[in-house]
């Protein structure tokens, strides 16, 4: 399956099938690394958060600045 074969399923295909490959990773027992970038920027937001410079907005908040 390629990427062409994907864009012709439809929506509801495309979500049955990522669910489907989401369980199949969940019932391996694989331990997924976590990438180092992903923790680095873990621990920024965490010092941030502890150093009261985080700044949290609401859900409607980040959808609106996702549409601008």
């Amino acid at each position: 399956m390629n990427l062409t074969d994907i864009k012709k399923m439809s929506t509801t295909e495309r979500l049955k099938t990522m669910e489907a490959l989401w369980d199949s990773l969940l019932y391996e027992n694989v331990e997924i690394e976590t990438p180092e970038w992903h923790e680095k920027i873990l621990e920024e937001r965490k010092a941030k958060i502890k150093n009261g410079k985080a700044k949290f907005i609401s859900l409607s908040e980040l959808k609106t600045s996702r549409i601008q």
